[in-house]
């Protein structure tokens, strides 16, 4: 049986089918690692992309 342990946590939980938030060990610790994305408190390191500038061709 596989182990890993939470990304948010570190509560070790089993891999298997019946884990309904893996990686996750809870639905809390699901959330908080979403808001941590959506707050940009975490990225993938990497150049900035710009977004490409529009043009007003009227």
């Amino acid at each position: 049986m596989l182990e890993v342990a939470c990304p948010t946590c570190g509560k070790k939980i089993e891999w298997t089918p019946a884990q309904k938030w893996r990686p996750f060990c809870s639905e809390r610790c699901k959330m908080i690692d979403l808001g941590e994305w959506l707050a940009e408190e975490k990225r993938i390191p990497g150049e900035p992309v710009m977004p490409p500038e529009s043009s007003d061709e009227s």
